[in-house]
């Protein structure tokens, strides 16, 4: 007994002062995090920067504009969070997370050693197993964010660019789940609404080893371009160790590749690519190598004729970061086009990159002559195309230590940096919310433990 009421008496102490002590510390009621958000917020916006630029020049895009609905401003924490984690390439994933395991180990440190100093009464069994469940927690909550950030349906960021009948946007690699590492039920429908999210003209569905989802969705294309998305239709292939995506590949052009449709036949794209201004038109996908690259040597040469400056897989992304500038000189040199691809496989609601693409009169095409319309562009060389991308805070470029060492702090101050006004305030007005509700909440648990003690 004497020991049950020595217990009551302590969580009495710890749940409210007893009467007549002085009042807790200002410094223990100021919401401190909801004042940290607040002074983050409000010491980017003095270092606020476009959200998109150019991928080649890295300036100001002046043909396209962001556009974010009303939906994606008003939960604007989950988007902008999500969004990054996204975007972010595989390296920084790993420093991220790296960081993360960082900073809750050193916390834990930290508040088990108060607690111990405090309480020396409690096993340290049940010290174990508390850290045990807390460890677990944590785990859980990246698993989480994690799985949110894949498959959670929600608003997405957009470019709008003038009404135009001369540019078009387009995505130049995409697929469904007909590729044999797509999303699990990613229809070409579901892809068709991605991409108008996203604010994309037309789209080539690139399957590995099949082109029924590009099939599948051309059936259901508008009847003219400029009134809803056009699928178009391309196949992912390897050609010389190298992945490449073949524009028009079993529609316009049969027998590029063999039976299993997995590989280039080099003989029959030798063959194709006879017939002048009708050569099959291959982009290099990445990852890859640079030197490994086999370009076309002009008319009625098989080759690459285009390349990704942006693809949006984690590893794509490393790599297009990594060798952007190698790209634009190859480019150059080659006079070949640059593109951005998705290489979206149904996860994720984040558009990385936009191609915007001179096709005079494309609005009103149908399906085949927009693919015509498409290749005749690219092929025209390096200035065919204007490249957009989300800027993408904390990009690494494996040199330098001290920044893949503080890659979540770099992440962190480049997503406040690239936010809207708009976003801004409703990201101020949830810190605040969250924090009231939670002082809320907590009052009420307490009052209603000091009613179990009593």
């Amino acid at each position: 007994m004497a020991h049950s009421s020595r217990n009551r008496s302590r969580r009495h102490t710890e749940l409210e002062p007893l009467p007549g002590a002085p009042p807790a510390p200002i410094y223990r009621r100021v919401p401190w995090v909801a004042v940290a958000i607040t002074l983050v917020v409000l010491i980017t916006a003095a270092f606020a920067a476009p959200p998109i630029r150019d991928a080649v020049s890295l300036g100001t895009v002046t043909e396209a504009h962001f556009d974010l609905s009303a939906g994606y401003i008003a939960i604007a924490p989950l988007s902008n969070i999500l969004d990054t984690l996204t975007l972010l390439g595989a390296r920084q994933h790993i420093a991220v997370l790296v960081s993360l395991a960082v900073l809750y180990a050193t916390l834990r440190v930290w508040r088990v050693r108060r607690a111990k100093a405090a309480d020396t009464t409690l096993p340290t069994a049940s010290r174990l197993v508390r850290e045990i469940g807390y460890a677990a927690l944590f785990l859980g909550a990246i698993i989480v964010v994690y799985a949110a950030a894949m498959l959670l349906p929600r608003p997405m960021a957009a470019i709008v660019s003038d009404p135009s009948d001369v540019i078009i946007v387009v995505d130049f690699h995409a697929h469904t789940r007909y590729s044999h590492d797509g999303r699990p039920g990613w229809e070409p429908a579901d892809v068709r609404a991605w991409h108008r999210a996203a604010g994309f003209d037309a789209v080539y569905i690139s399957d590995h080893r099949t082109v029924q989802g590009a099939e599948l969705g051309i059936a259901d294309n508008p009847r003219e371009a400029g009134q809803g998305e056009m699928i178009l239709q391309a196949l992912e292939a390897g050609w010389r160790a190298e992945h490449v995506n073949i524009l028009g590949a079993n529609r316009f052009y049969k027998g590029l590749t063999g039976a299993d449709l997995r590989d280039v036949d080099e003989q029959s794209l030798g063959l194709a690519s006879l017939l002048p201004k009708r050569e099959p038109l291959v982009i290099e996908t990445l990852p890859g190598h640079l030197d490994k690259i086999v370009s076309a040597k002009g008319p009625q040469t098989a080759g690459v004729r285009a390349i990704e400056i942006i693809d949006g897989s984690p590893r794509g992304l490393d790599e297009t970061r990594l060798l952007r500038s190698r790209i634009v000189h190859l480019a150059d040199s080659l006079n070949i086009a640059m593109i951005a691809g998705s290489d979206n496989h149904g996860w994720g609601r984040a558009a990385p990159g936009w191609t915007l693409l001179i096709v005079p009169g494309w609005r009103g095409m149908g399906t085949d002559s927009l693919a015509y319309a498409i290749e005749q562009s690219l092929r025209s060389g390096h200035e065919a195309t204007r490249v957009v991308e989300r800027r993408i805070p904390g990009e690494l470029d494996g040199a330098n230590a001290f920044e893949v060492v503080l890659t979540l702090p770099i992440v962190v101050w480049g997503m406040f940096t690239a936010m809207s006004l708009d976003e801004r305030v409703v990201w101020i007005i949830w810190a605040w919310v969250i924090a009231l509700a939670w002082r809320l909440t907590r009052n009420w648990w307490r009052r209603q433990q000091l009613r179990r003690v009593a």
